[in-house]
C-alpha cells in the first residue's frame, strides 16, 4: 500500500473511531484514561529504551543540548505523563456542556452545546512527552487523533503511543481513537494537512519552519503556534529583588520551551540599579547576553544586539537585551517585534500594569510574575495541546474547552415557518 493510501486509511479509520468516541460517557472515558496511565507505568523501563536510542541518535546528528533536553524522558517527566492523563481524567468533561439556552415566541427552545471537533492531526517535533498529552486531551474531548511526531523522537513516540493504546484498548477504548503515523516520511505530513472531509483540524508544534510549510500545505483548518518571542519589561518602579528573580527563572528554569523569556527590556531610570546586578548574575549562568549600545557599556562582554536579535526564539541560554525610555516604548517594542505569546511587566505602578494590560496583543500578559507559567498544566486545565498565538478559534494554552465546538440543538412541538 502507498503512502496516500495508507494515510487515507488511516483517516478513514479515525472517523470511524469518532462517532464511537461520540457514544462514550465521561466516566468510561475517565476509565480509559486511568488504563492509560496505569500502562504509561508499566511499560516505562521500555519507554526510556526506546528514549535512549533516539538520544543517541541526536548526539551523532550533533543536535544542540537544549533541543537535547526537549527531547530526554527523565523519570520526572514520565511521571509527569502518568500525571497529566490522571489530572485529565478528573477534569470536568466539556462535551455536552450546555452554553446557553433560549427559548422563541413560537416555542422553538434554542440550545448551545459544546461538541467534539471530530478528528485532530497533531504534528510535533522533539518532545515526545506531547504524545501522552495531545492523546489524552483529545480523548477526553471525544476527539480521534492522528499524532506525527519528528524523526528525531520516532522510537519514543512509538513507545509511548504503544502503551497508550495497550492501556486503552484494556478498558474499551475504540481501537483508532489514537493513531501514530509510523513513517518518518515528510509528504505524510502533506496527506495529513490536505486530507479534507477526514481531519477537521491540524496542528503544527515544533519550529518556526514546520508551522509555516504546514500551513502553507494545509486545506484544512490549522491553528498555530509559529514561536515563543517572550519578554520581561522591568518598570522603572519594579522591585529589583523581584525583578533579578523573575528574569532568572523566565530565561534560565528551561530556556529551551516557548513560555522562556527571549528579550529583556528595561526601563532607564531603574536600568543602574537593576541591570548590573542582572547581568552579573545571568553570566554565572552561562547566558549570552545581546544588547543595545547603553546595555554593552555596563560590560565589556555583552555581544551588539542585531535587528534579527529583536525577533528570534533562541531557545538557548542566549538573551536580546534593551533599554527604554518608558512604558509605551516597551509596548511599542513588544507588539513589534513579538509573536504574541507570552509578555510580562515587573512593576509597582498602576498606571503601568493598566497599560500594559491593556495595550500589549499578546495571548497571556503577566504581571510580577515568569512568562514560564504559560502552561496549561499550570493554568490548571490538565496537560495541554499546545499554545496558540491565533486569535480564531483558541488562543493561549489549550485544554479541553479549546478542543471542543459547539452546535445548536432545537426542540418544537411540530412550528413551521410562516
Amino acid at each position: 500500500m502507498n503512502l496516500h493510501d495508507q494515510m487515507i486509511e488511516m483517516g478513514d479509520n479515525a472517523v470511524a473511531a469518532s462517532r464511537e468516541l461520540a457514544k462514550l460517557s465521561t466516566k468510561k472515558k475517565n476509565s480509559i484514561l486511568e488504563a492509560m496511565a496505569d500502562e504509561l507505568i508499566a511499560q516505562k523501563e521500555a519507554i526510556q529504551e526506546a528514549n535512549a536510542k533516539d538520544l543517541a541518535a541526536g548526539e551523532e546528528e550533533g543536535l544542540s543540548a537544549a533541543m537535547l533536553d526537549r527531547l530526554k524522558l527523565t523519570d520526572a517527566r514520565i511521571d509527569g505523563m502518568v500525571k497529566g492523563l490522571l489530572d485529565v481524567a478528573v477534569l470536568e468533561d466539556p462535551v455536552g456542556a450546555e452554553l446557553s439556552c433560549w427559548n422563541r415566541p413560537n416555542g422553538l427552545q434554542i440550545k448551545k452545546v459544546r461538541v467534539p471537533i471530530g478528528v485532530i492531526a497533531i504534528i510535533f517535533e522533539s518532545r515526545p512527552n506531547v504524545t501522552a498529552d495531545a492523546a489524552s486531551l483529545c480523548f477526553k474531548t471525544s476527539n480521534a487523533v492522528i499524532l506525527r511526531g519528528g524523526k528525531e523522537a520516532v522510537h519514543s513516540n512509538q513507545a509511548i503511543a504503544k502503551a497508550l493504546r495497550e492501556g486503552g484498548l484494556k478498558k474499551g477504548m475504540p481501537e483508532d481513537a489514537i493513531q501514530l503515523v509510523q513513517t518518518t516520511d515528510r509528504d505524510a505530513v502533506r496527506e495529513l494537512a490536505q486530507m479534507v472531509g477526514k481531519i477537521d483540524l491540524i496542528m503544527p508544534r515544533g519550529g518556526e519552519s514546520l508551522i509555516k510549510a504546514v500551513t502553507e500545505m494545509a486545506w484544512v483548518p490549522v491553528i498555530k503556534h509559529y514561536k515563543g518571542v517572550c519578554h520581561t519589561f522591568v518598570d522603572a518602579t519594579a522591585d529589583v529583588d523581584m525583578a533579578l528573580a523573575i528574569c532568572e527563572n523566565a530565561k534560565c528554569q528551561r530556556p529551551g520551551v516557548c513560555n522562556a523569556m527571549e528579550t529583556l527590556l528595561v526601563h532607564k531610570d531603574i536600568a543602574d540599579a537593576f541591570l548590573p546586578k542582572m547581568i552579573a548574575r545571568f553570566k554565572e549562568l552561562g547566558v549570552e547576553l545581546r544588547g543595545d549600545k547603553t546595555v554593552q557599556q555596563m560590560d565589556s562582554d555583552i555581544i551588539a544586539a542585531t535587528e534579527a536579535d529583536w525577533t528570534e526564539e533562541y531557545l538557548d541560554l542566549i538573551l536580546a537585551v534593551r533599554i527604554v525610555g518608558s512604558v509605551d516604548a516597551a509596548i511599542e517594542h513588544i507588539n513589534t517585534y513579538g509573536s504574541k505569546h507570552s509578555d510580562a511587566i515587573v512593576t509597582a505602578d498602576a498606571e503601568s500594569e493598566k497599560a500594559f494590560l491593556a495595550q500589549v496583543d499578546s495571548s497571556c500578559v503577566y504581571v510580577n510574575a515568569s512568562t514560564r507559567f504559560t502552561d496549561g498544566a499550570e493554568f490548571g486545565m490538565g496537560a495541554e495541546i499546545g499554545i496558540s498565538t491565533d486569535k480564531l478559534h483558541a488562543r493561549g494554552p489549550m485544554g479541553l474547552e479549546e478542543l471542543t465546538t459547539y452546535k445548536y440543538i432545537i426542540e418544537g412541538t411540530g412550528q413551521i415557518r410562516p
